[in-house]
């Protein structure tokens, strides 16, 4: 059985700012769960017995090699893709940088990475997870 897929998925994700406040996004690689192509703040699953705040330093320091810090937890959102037939319900996490310098550790997960201001994201290709993300850290 597949998390949100058989049944609703756990998920988080990391806010992540520069010194100038822009956010760091990625762009879905093609072996992504869901929405290949678009562009999302970081995170994944919770796995069982680990808790939300630790997951979203785990799946950090596995897609972008750095160690973070959870400064503050933001409201849950759901993600409902029914083109894809996957619903998964994640928080978000406000994160700082505690060590390292964020590159791409799984390319096949993610096709790149970028600094954004939250005026901008609206004009890149994004999926309903970030949309209804951006909705919570506007």
């Amino acid at each position: 059985m597949k998390p949100g897929k058989d049944f609703i998925g756990l998920g988080c994700g990391a806010v992540i700012r520069n010194s100038e406040g822009k956010v760091l996004l990625m762009q879905r690689g093609p072996k992504s769960k869901n929405e290949a192509g678009t562009w999302t703040i970081p995170g994944g699953s919770v796995e069982f017995g680990e808790t939300m705040a630790q997951a979203a330093v785990r799946e950090i320091k596995e897609e972008l090699g750095i160690d973070i810090k959870i400064l503050k937890q933001y409201g849950c959102a759901d993600h409902i893709m029914p083109q894809e037939g996957q619903h998964w319900v994640s928080t978000i996490f406000e994160c700082g940088i505690v060590a390292g310098e964020p590159k791409i550790m799984e390319p096949e997960k993610c096709s790149g990475i970028g600094w954004y201001t939250l005026e901008e994201m609206p004009s890149l290709p994004l999926g309903v997870i970030m949309k209804e993300n951006l909705k919570l850290i506007k």
